[in-house]
Parts: C-alpha cells; sequence; structure tokens
C-alpha cells in the first residue's frame, strides 16, 4: 500500500495493495500498521456502502462535532469522481476543493479527516462505494453542504439526489456558525 498526502492536510490518496492470477484477484483496503506509521487513525467503529445509478450525487455530508469522523471511502464496483471540501477554519486549505477518480479499476481509496465534507458522483450504473468511519453515525450530528454552493464543476446541470441532499445548507450559510 502507498500513501500519498494531497495538498489539504490529512487527506491522503491509498494506493491498495491488489495481485492477480488465474483464480481472481486479492486487494487489501486496510493495515493498521501502515496507517499508524503515516499518522492516519484507523480504530473505524462503523463500514457500510451505497450503490448510485449513474449520475447521481450524494453529499456533502459530514458529521459535527462531537462525532465528527475521519472516513477512509474505496469502490468495489464501477466508478466515480470523489470530491473532499475542506471546512476547518483553521487549515490553510480551507474552502478548498480536491476531487479525485476513484474506481474497481485503479483500487484506490481516499482518507478523509475530521473537519472535510465529503461527497461524489457516480461514473456509472451500480458504482458501490464503501465508507470505514472512527465514529457511529449520530443523526443529531449529521449535516451537510449544498453540492452546487462551493464552485465546484459535477459537470451535471440536473443529478439524480436525495431531497435532503438537495435542501442541505450552502456553504457560505455554513461559513456563519462553522464549528470546526
Amino acid at each position: 500500500m502507498k500513501f500519498t498526502e494531497t495538498e489539504i492536510k490529512g487527506l491522503f490518496i491509498i494506493e491498495d495493495f491488489h495481485v492477480e492470477d488465474e483464480r481472481g484477484s486479492f486487494t487489501k483496503t486496510y493495515n493498521r500498521s501502515l496507517f499508524k506509521n503515516n499518522k492516519l487513525k484507523g480504530k473505524f467503529k462503523e463500514s457500510f456502502y451505497s450503490v448510485s445509478k449513474r449520475d447521481v450525487i450524494r453529499g456533502m455530508h459530514f458529521q459535527l462535532p462531537p462525532h465528527d469522523q475521519d472516513k477512509m471511502v474505496y469502490v468495489t464496483r464501477g466508478k466515480i469522481i470523489d470530491v473532499i471540501l475542506d471546512l476547518r477554519k483553521k487549515s490553510k486549505t480551507y474552502g478548498q476543493v480536491f476531487s479525485i477518480e476513484l474506481s474497481e479499476e485503479k483500487r484506490n481509496s481516499l482518507y478523509i479527516p475530521k473537519g472535510c465534507a465529503h461527497g461524489f458522483k457516480s461514473l456509472e450504473d451500480d458504482s458501490t462505494v464503501v465508507y470505514d468511519v472512527t465514529t457511529v453515525h449520530s443523526p443529531e450530528s449529521d449535516s451537510g453542504i449544498r453540492w452546487d454552493s462551493f464552485g465546484y464543476d459535477w459537470k451535471t446541470n440536473i443529478p439524480l439526489m436525495s431531497e435532503k441532499d438537495k435542501n442541505l445548507m450552502e456553504f457560505s450559510e455554513f461559513k456563519k456558525k462553522n464549528p470546526f
């Protein structure tokens, strides 16, 4: 596994260990020692996945303190554009966006630190995204930023979205009461 930190502090691209032979393939997405060596929290408390149709946008989600969480995200089927927005007021990259293609073919993961909003756009039908998180989901701490309010070009005008995601607060509104 190879860890590469992005321009957003604490946000890492992980090239997963992968081998193939006549039987098929094997991919390792987590190794506690390697995470510890890269100063990443790896004590995941919950894991879940979503399956999305092409042009679905999910996000931009995060949990508020004290239930904020680090996340590791990867794709087991299909392809997505994964998007991160840095919400940490004291960060040099506050308000900046990072995006990367995650896919079953690339076998890459993204480690997302607390204080960042996360979302993605599915580029293929049945894209399956796995999320490992360091805190259990807390409905009262669940929050998000509206997908079209922070200047990212999703390359779509009419995405498939939940009503909840369509009605998230705008980034300008979040800035006024930012707990990070």
